[in-house]
């Protein structure tokens, strides 16, 4: 039983109050003056400001390493963890409870534990690899691994795996066009939604990157917090304002491919019912099977006498 139109309005104003007075509210905030309590801009324009620079110079490095964070992260989801998911649900069926049971476990692991276990770990990627921000990308493999996989195979479970890909096996393609030309194209929205939840993550984990000890955009705006109150509430709407943009190039991303691939098909079938032959008007909407068969006249033989 669907929700009637006016159910429908009650239930968007609720949920998009819940979301726009804490928005709201902190916009009121960062253009309010702290000693007067007037409002001004003054606090967006000190962004900009050379005498701020030294202020908010470790919020611009901590945001420059998030979004190298974001993309490493992206990265490792759609290439590793997506033709993982490919490959057990393709191969190995049986696999497929306990692949998700390990997908999911990490959801239900506190971060804090998780960087107990992941400190030697990366006390080791430090010597290898260096203390770079972006070897946090690994780390956030791991915790964004449930969301990512949930997206994911909701797609796959929408389609029928085996058929698509035997048919394309079967027409010379190989693993990799399968992959690449078949599957992904038929998994953009998961894989679109699994790409915009693991840069949500990034851009919003705290735990991890403190006690990791490195520099990101949330450790970052702590730091500057205890100097200036009002810049992390700027960049908090700046990074929701990034996100909701992202969500926004995404969304009609996979729309405008929608919405090509259905005009592509409609010239498709208008093309082929051009270069259909030309039937009588009588006949036109009559089924092959219930068209009239002419009788050739039987020629009468002559029997010599």
């Amino acid at each position: 039983m669907a929700p009637g139109r006016a159910t429908r309005w009650l239930i968007g104003v609720v949920v998009g109050g819940a979301f726009l007075v804490p928005l709201v509210g902190t916009l009121l905030y960062t253009l309010r003056d702290i000693a007067t309590g007037e409002l001004t801009g003054a606090h967006w324009a000190g962004l900009v400001d050379p005498a701020n620079a030294a202020t908010l110079r470790p919020i611009w490095t901590g945001l420059g390493n998030s979004l190298l964070l974001a993309v490493v992260t992206v990265g490792i989801v759609l290439i590793l963890l997506t033709p993982t998911i490919i490959l057990v649900n393709l191969r190995f069926p049986a696999l497929r409870r306990g692949f998700e049971f390990v997908a999911l476990l990490p959801i239900s692991i506190p971060a804090i534990v998780l960087v107990v276990g992941l400190a030697p770990i990366y006390l080791q990627i430090g010597r290898t690899l260096g203390t770079g921000a972006w070897t946090l990308a690994f780390a956030y493999g791991i915790t964004v691994l449930p969301f990512a996989y949930r997206a994911i195979q909701a797609s796959l479970d929408a389609l029928d795996l085996r058929t698509l890909t035997e048919a394309a096996r079967s027409l010379g393609a190989s693993w990799i066009d399968v992959v690449l030309r078949v599957l992904v194209p038929n998994l953009r929205q998961g894989l679109l939604a699994a790409s915009l939840i693991s840069v949500a993550v990034v851009l919003g984990e705290f735990t991890i990157a403190s006690l990791l000890n490195r520099q990101v955009l949330q450790t970052a705006m702590v730091v500057v917090q205890k100097q200036d109150p009002v810049a992390p509430a700027i960049f908090t709407l700046l990074a929701l304002g990034l996100v909701f943009l992202l969500l926004l190039a995404l969304g009609f991303a996979a729309g405008g491919r929608r919405s090509d691939a259905r005009r592509k098909k409609a010239r498709a079938t208008e093309a082929r019912a051009k270069e259909a032959p030309a039937h009588d008007p009588e006949t036109k909407n009559v089924p092959a099977g219930d068209m009239p068969v002419e009788e050739e006249p039987l020629k009468e033989e002559k029997v010599s006498s």
